[in-house]
């Protein structure tokens, strides 16, 4: 039922918008930017269930609003979406050519960042001096044994 509604509601919003740049002309209004934040990431992210991201495609004013704006105001970021699901000629393993680099980075900050809490919260501590093998602390709780 929630997919149903969905799609009606993207069906009314490009009734809505017809071949209209923007929903109310030729300049954009804030309904324009709530729709935008609403429909770029539908129409961007990979999804596990694409049925709405489809459906979003199918609209073809909605993609081209969206593409349009994203050009416009994100000119870095392009709007080629609307064309392709998929890039062509990517196999599985190649879709992101930096996909393990990003990956060994990512476990690498995880790792520093727990480490770097454990020192300033005090779980762990580091002790400098000449403590040999047979330290300071061992002997003092030989010590207190033997006065109990």
């Amino acid at each position: 039922q929630l997919y149903r509604e969905a799609r009606e509601c993207l069906t009314l919003l490009s009734q809505r918008l017809g071949s209209q740049k923007f929903f109310f002309g030729d300049s954009p209004a804030s309904l324009d930017a709530f729709v935008f934040s609403h429909l770029a990431p539908l129409l961007k992210a990979k999804l596990p269930n694409g049925k709405l991201q489809q459906h979003l495609k199918s609209l073809q004013n909605l993609c081209n609003y969206c593409t349009s704006i994203l050009s416009l105001y994100f000119p870095w970021d392009g709007g080629e979406s609307c064309l392709l699901p998929h890039p062509v000629g990517l196999g599985e393993g190649e879709e992101d050519p930096h996909k393990r680099r990003n990956q060994l980075l990512s476990v690498l900050v995880g790792l520093v960042a727990m480490l770097g809490y454990a020192f300033l919260s005090g779980i762990v501590s580091i002790q400098r001096g000449g403590v040999g093998p047979a330290g300071r602390q061992p002997i003092a709780m030989e010590e207190e044994e033997e006065e109990e």
